[in-house]
């Protein structure tokens, strides 16, 4: 029996603390789950996506990357989504 108690106890302290353990930090908004990633600042990420030619709207952290709305050099409106520490472009959407 004290066994048995021991042993849940354990489990459920270990389950507990597996998210701090991990080593999130608040800074990595889960981006692909690592621990200390230092994202660039949303300044920067406005400031790139102006340098590849976007009229930026509004800058937000999202799903581990951030979302970028925007106008292109068509005054089409755009989503894009810059990697959160080289601000590379991942991905671009077209909104109709």
């Amino acid at each position: 029996m004290k066994r048995t108690l021991i042993l849940t106890a354990t489990a459920l302290t270990m389950a507990l603390a597996a998210p701090v353990l991990a080593g999130s930090d608040g800074n990595n908004n889960g981006y692909y789950g690592s621990g200390n990633v230092q994202w660039m600042s949303p300044e920067k990420a406005r400031a790139k996506a102006t340098q590849m030619g976007y009229d930026v709207r509004r800058v937000k952290r999202k799903g581990g990357y951030y979302e970028i709305y925007a106008f292109d050099k068509t005054g089409q409106q755009v989503e894009l989504y810059l990697h959160p520490t080289t601000g590379k472009l991942v991905k671009a959407e077209r909104k109709f």
